[in-house]
């Protein structure tokens, strides 16, 4: 089996684009293979060739990070600069700077990205040389620089960049001595769509047209566009008709009333995803090497046989670029197989005088910068005069941060635990102390720890300078996956000492007493197997109070005996001499900051303890020359922090320097504010750019995003909380044991009742029993029942079902295939029931979930909870029973407090005479739940994706309904008699648009468009 293919040639031929494998000495030469245009199929040429054309371009890369596909477009993305970092046992560690994304549409397309990939690459040598030196130039060439595959060729969705790009060979007089709507229109990826719109001569009619599910061939035909005042913005639109007449699938191009498809969507945002991923991939944080497996700690790397290819040997938990090397995978194309690994590599080195007996003057000198370091290893291993002076000894300190795949994302869309017991910002840390020659005679020592979200459900909102976490779901749901999750520690790593930052007093202490709660909780079960995780609890804020930071000593005091008998890996003669036998688990609220700070502390002890094993005593905290160690956190502090909150970690001149001062401070909160700004804006799409690129979702995703400006947490399988919820929701609202549960299920319902559109709408639990229905308000985040209504099965007049379209702001929610639902009309009775849950704290039933619990009573209209003093007194002043007799029946408020006490709901027969009394109506109005989520298949749980479509869900439910009241499901009509009453005749469910296309856009204001679109300007 060949090895990785370090250098390869990227050339465009006729039918595919070919990778051509540079050999390099020793090394198996790896054959060429050819990637086809539209089919992506990967297959291998016997002989090496460009193609019909012998002057075609190429374009040189280090590997080749995968493909990307959003929707029937597809990008190679390759490595076009790299930067080595580091250097183990010999073998090159580098990290990404810059990668190049070339369409796989036609030859022409890749043809053009590849020249617009070289002319970036010029213009970056020829700054590098000191030929520009203008700031203005170098802001406008990183622009230019953007992804080579946004061009205007016909058959790629347009993006502006590429208009960019194209300056960049010889156009930029022209693009320069623009005005600035040309310049917004311009940049229309980086100020939003909604700007285009503003700007352009086609204003808002092109997204009103898409809107009505037009396609760009309708809207051409019908809008009168006259020329654009500039020609690039002529030559672009005209484009993007073609690409959308040429590549969009036929059930998107009908007019009328029919959605577009929903690739369309997911094309529409291709120019914000590739700017995104080459962001992403380019900000210095991906790590690689050819020949060695960085993904693994020492000692636990697999034996690899020459014939494994690397991918196989790596650790899928820092496989970060799994998903997009799939298909070279799946082709057998091993060799282009190059894993990715988010997080940080560094090294040092530093010499001792192994004569001085002052600690805090044993480091004789040391090397920061990586070209010298590297250039010590090669001295040390190559040259055998290269011998260091008995009086001084040379060591090496590498130090490698690996973040997980599992629950990635950013600071505060991803936080504590999900159902499988991954946690945020989970990230291993592993400190290795060698010789720089890495002499088998010599030690190599490794100390590992790790940070990660405290393992419970919680969230924090992102438009707060200091946001209160809120715990989340019932205790059993997070006992579960705290379970969960330090069972995985505990295979991993053995024993495990966890460390909590967080505070005592304020807005954090609720979750740190619930982190300390769950874990006695656990170890009074006899812990994982008999492995009791033990808890410190250090308040780090109130203990470095005022700055004093080194205060961190005291929590080394108290957990010292413990690392100490966790200890280091010890690697000797090629073979494991020990093993560190447990791990600590440090964490904050967001795992940066305060925990960067802690855990370079823990690493500086380790580091003593390993050398004075060496015969060497060093005291890092007062040796002044040590600041080497100090920046080499500091560094790993930043790059951990820039991928979990887009900036440098807070703390950092501390962890630099040991020292804190009032210039620090004020770096922090600058920092904040720019954490601020990003958790509010650019937070919410590199999200869902990030779970797509890692396979997490489908490209669903961006049609979820379109609608809501954010993509869902896959934190708890859907499908299990939904089914939960039924099943609590069941035992708690049917009182009467006698009625006989026929069916639940979970749909969207207006927020205020008896109204078919008012919002935001509200996900509900829908019962059916033999006896009635039952609509259920339930409160998602704390797995309780909030309210519910009960209607009896007599009430019910009639059941329409149909279109259900309650917004035009997007695609998505105007497709009538998928907007659907049915509104239940029934007349108030006397077996009528409303109960609301003032409180929303709990709702317990008794074990066998007979009753209510006993509660106070609010009294109707009162419309709001009471509080602990207002309920006594109001139990003091008036009965337990509080019912409201009107003309729309009888209708009873009671607040569920937690035991059961409420009187079984009674099923007596209604006066006869209330039949024909003319009393309003109400209704009952359910919409279906889109049936298909965004979750990648084989995601977690949500695997099972749901087949059945939103109307065969609504057939279903009605059907169901009609058979329990005991009339023929379909071919209702309604009657008006002569005494008023509507009767239905024929059935009870009837047919018909509950809300049309064309009434939904009549009720869509100007105001709600405005504000949707002032959303996107923001976050799309």
């Amino acid at each position: 089996m060949p090895g990785i293919v370090q250098k390869l040639m990227v050339v465009p031929a006729l039918d595919g684009l070919l990778l051509q494998p540079s050999t390099l000495r020793n090394q198996r030469a790896s054959p060429t293979i050819q990637i086809s245009y539209k089919t992506n199929a990967i297959t291998t040429l016997r002989e090496t060739h460009r193609g019909n054309n012998k002057n075609a371009v190429s374009l040189e890369a280090h590997g080749i990070v995968g493909l990307l596909t959003v929707a029937s477009f597809s990008y190679l993305i390759s490595i076009s600069s790299r930067h080595q970092v580091a250097q183990i046992r010999g073998k090159p560690i580098y990290v990404i700077t810059d990668v190049a994304l070339i369409p796989l549409s036609s030859q022409a397309a890749a043809t053009k990205a590849i020249n617009q990939c070289l002319a970036s690459s010029k213009r970056a040598a020829s700054r590098a040389s000191g030929a520009i030196a203008s700031d203005s130039d170098s802001s406008e060439d990183e622009r230019a620089e953007a992804s080579a595959t946004e061009d205007n060729d016909p058959t790629v969705p347009h993006t502006p960049e590429a208009e960019t790009c194209g300056a960049a060979k010889g156009e930029e007089n022209d693009s320069k001595s623009t005005s600035v709507v040309e310049d917004v229109i311009g940049k229309k990826g980086q100020y939003g769509r909604f700007a285009e719109r503003w700007f352009s001569r086609k204003g808002w009619s092109v997204e009103k047209r898409r809107m009505q599910g037009m396609s760009a061939g309708d809207i051409k035909e019908q809008v009168d566009d006259p020329p654009q005042p500039y020609d690039t913005i002529d030559k672009s639109e005209s484009q993007t008709d073609t690409a959308s007449s040429t590549v969009v699938p036929d059930q998107a191009r009908s007019s009328g009333n029919s959605a577009p498809d929903q690739s369309n969507v997911a094309e529409s945002f291709i120019p914000k995803l590739l700017k995104t991923t080459r962001l992403l991939l380019g900000s210095q944080s991906f790590f690689f090497a050819y020949e060695y497996d960085i993904t693994r700690r020492l000692g636990t790397s697999q034996v690899k046989s020459t014939e494994m290819p690397l991918y196989k040997a790596v650790d899928p938990l820092f496989f970060w670029n799994r998903h997009l090397t799939s298909p070279f995978i799946d082709a057998g194309q091993h060799p282009f197989v190059l894993p990715l690994l988010q997080g940080f590599v560094g090294q040092r080195a530093f010499t001792v005088n192994t004569e001085s007996d002052d600690p805090s003057r044993t480091v004789a000198a040391a090397k920061e910068d990586a070209g010298e370091v590297i250039e010590l290893q090669n001295n040390a291993s190559h040259d055998s005069a290269f011998q260091p002076s008995a009086k001084t000894r040379d060591f090496l300190i590498t130090l490698i941060s690996r973040r997980s795949t599992l629950r990635p994302g950013l600071r505060y869309l991803r936080r504590g635990v999900d159902s499988e017991g991954n946690t945020a910002n989970y990230v291993e840390t592993e400190q290795i102390l060698s010789d720089p020659s890495w002499s088998p005679s010599t030690s190599i020592y490794s100390f590992t720890q790790i940070r990660g979200s405290i393992p419970l459900f919680f969230s924090q909102s992102p438009y707060s300078f200091k946001p209160v976490p809120v715990l989340q779901h019932s205790e059993e749901t997070n006992r579960a996956a705290f379970r969960s999750h330090f069972t995985k520690l505990v295979d991993r790593y053995g024993r495990i000492q966890i460390v909590s930052l967080v505070d005592k007093s304020g807005g954090e202490a609720k979750i740190g007493e619930e982190y300390e709660k769950h874990t006695n909780k656990l170890n009074d079960e006899n812990g994982v197997n008999g492995t009791k995780p033990e808890f410190e609890w250090f308040d780090f804020h109130n203990v470095c109070r005022g700055m004093k930071f080194e205060n961190v000593s005291i929590l080394m005091d108290s957990i010292g005996p413990i690392l100490n008998e966790y200890g280091s890996t010890v690697e000797n003669d090629g073979k494991i001499q020990r093993t560190q036998s447990g791990i600590l688990r440090t964490n904050c609220i967001d795992c940066i900051d305060r925990t960067s700070v802690s855990q370079s502390t823990c690493s500086q002890k380790s580091l003593e303890t390993q050398l004075k094993g060496e015969g060497i005593t060093l005291d890092l905290q007062t040796d002044v020359s040590t600041q080497w160690f100090n920046t080499l956190w500091a560094d790993n502090g930043d790059a951990i922090s820039k991928q979990y909150s887009s900036t440098a970690a807070l703390k950092g001149d501390y962890t630099r320097t040991r020292k804190r001062n009032y210039r620090g401070a004020i770096n922090d909160f600058g920092l904040t504010l720019s954490r601020y700004f990003n958790n509010i804006v650019n937070d919410y799409f590199s999200q869902a750019a990030i779970d797509f690129l890692l396979g997490n979702v489908t490209d669903q995703v961006f049609a979820e995003f379109e609608a809501n400006m954010m993509s869902g947490d896959p934190a708890m399988s859907m499908r299990k909380v939904r089914q939960s919820a039924i099943d609590t929701s069941s035992k708690i609202v049917i009182a009467d044991q006698s009625e006989k549960l026929l069916g639940g299920w979970t749909l969207l319902c207006p927020r205020e009742p008896n109204t078919l559109r008012t919002f935001p709408f509200e996900e509900v639990v829908l019962l059916l029993t033999d006896a009635a229905i039952y609509g259920v308000r339930f409160d998602w985040n704390m797995e309780k029942v909030a309210g519910f209504e009960r209607v009896d099965l007599r009430s019910v007049v009639g059941i329409m079902k149909g279109v259900y379209i309650t917004s035009t702001l997007v695609a998505a929610q105007i497709d009538e295939q998928k907007n659907v639902g049915f509104v239940i009309r029934y007349r108030p009775g006397q077996t009528d029931v409303t109960r609301i849950n003032t409180r929303s704290l709990t709702s317990a039933v008794t074990s066998n979930g007979k009753d209510f619990d006993e509660a106070r009573k609010n009294r109707e209209g009162g419309g709001r909870a009471l509080t602990e003093r207002e309920g006594a007194e109001e139990n003091d002043a008036k009965n337990d029973e509080a019912a409201v007799d009107s003309k729309k029946g009888m209708t009873e408020k009671h607040e569920l407090e937690g035991s059961p006490s409420s009187p079984p709901i009674p099923k007596s027969k209604p006066d006869p005479m209330e039949k024909d009394k003319p009393t309003e109506l109400k209704i009952f109005a359910f919409k279906a739940l889109p049936a298909n989520s965004s979750l990648a298949s084989g995601v977690g749980q949500d695997s099972e994706r749901q087949q059945v479509t939103e109307m065969e869900l609504v057939k279903t439910v009605c059907h169901e309904i009609a058979k329990a009241i005991g009339g023929d499901a379909l071919g209702g009509k309604r009657v008006v008699t002569s005494e008023g009453l509507i009767r239905m005749t024929g059935g009870i469910v009837e047919e018909g648009d509950i809300i049309s296309l064309a009434e939904a856009r009549k009720s869509t204001g100007l105001l709600e468009q405005l504000g949707h679109s002032l959303k996107k300007l923001v976050w799309a």
